[in-house]
């Protein structure tokens, strides 16, 4: 069974949504990188029973991230804000090295920073 890096990106969106051992074993699958025999002793259970809960977690939260998409915008939005803060520092950067640098542009470029900043700063 190859392992999808998705899936561990989704239990940080979803994770809540599994029953509590379902989300256990999923973590030490995913994030722990524990194999299913290291899992199945861990909770006194068989390969099987711990593949089954794998696939069924793996389906409740790709179900989930189609139909609400969480994952997703988040990744948009910390995509579109790296963007933001690398263009403001473009501008910002040929604004200072201008023969008449504007003030306001400057001040534009510190605050739009800012609020980058703070934006990423409280996730």
């Amino acid at each position: 069974m190859a392992k999808n890096l998705e899936i561990s990106y989704l239990l940080d969106f979803y994770g809540d949504v599994l029953t509590d051992k379902q989300r256990d074993v999923m973590e030490q699958y995913y994030n722990d990188d524990f194999s299913l025999s290291e899992i199945a002793e861990n909770f006194g259970i068989s390969r099987q029973g711990v593949r089954d809960a794998i696939k069924r977690g793996e389906t409740t939260m790709l179900e989930l991230e189609e139909k609400i998409g969480f994952a997703k915008r988040y990744r948009a939005m910390q995509e579109g804000l790296s963007r933001l803060d690398h263009l403001t520092r473009e501008i910002r950067f040929c604004n200072a090295n201008r023969y008449d640098m504007s003030e306001e542009i400057q001040n534009s470029c510190n605050e739009m920073l800012d609020i980058v900043k703070s934006i990423t700063d409280n996730q």
